[in-house]
């Protein structure tokens, strides 16, 4: 099944846990100054996000659909708080921001969200993206400061995706 949107139903595929998706749809690309094409997968980990599903009732996804509404929550206000953080130049506080959303990212399949909050971490502990080794706090936070704006395009780009399956699915 697919979305009003061509947003792929992963329940639809959970005997394979691979959603269909069409094939322009394979990569990142301007179209236009404002459209782009994403492929679900580079922002969800289909995985993860399935166990997610399979927690709900067979006839609703309101236990899911209120895990994912807690998380938008969660993300807007640390989203708040590293901005802040960085203001201050606080390393420390964006480090364990990173952390927290780190962990709340990965609990519902935001690979994207994921992978750059795991960056803010380690380069709000001093530590280069991969922790193979130390930052001054000038380079740590020149390195730091775009990873903000670039989680939360990515964070708005899973929000949006995730927010069109669920009005899909509370149309069917």
């Amino acid at each position: 099944m697919r979305s009003r949107e061509n947003t792929p139903d992963p329940i639809s595929h959970s005997e394979k846990h691979t959603p269909v998706v069409d094939t322009p749809r394979t990569d990142i690309r301007e179209t236009n100054d404002t459209e782009k094409i994403l492929n679900p997968e580079d922002l969800i980990d289909m995985n993860t996000f399935e166990q997610l599903l399979e927690m709900d009732d067979d006839d609703d996804h309101d236990f899911s659909y209120s895990i994912v509404l807690n998380y938008f929550e969660q993300a807007g206000s640390t989203f708040e708080e590293m901005d802040s953080a960085l203001k201050q130049k606080d390393l420390e506080e964006l480090s364990r921001l990173g952390h927290f959303l780190k962990g709340s990212s990965a609990a519902i399949g935001l690979k994207k969200v994921k992978a750059t909050c795991e960056k803010i971490q380690n380069i709000g502990n001093c530590q280069d993206e991969d922790e193979t080794g130390e930052l001054s706090k000038e380079d740590a936070l020149k390195r730091i400061t775009p990873l903000l704006p670039q989680v939360k395009t990515e964070y708005f780009e899973a929000e949006e995706y995730l927010k069109n399956f669920y009005d899909v699915q509370d149309a069917r």
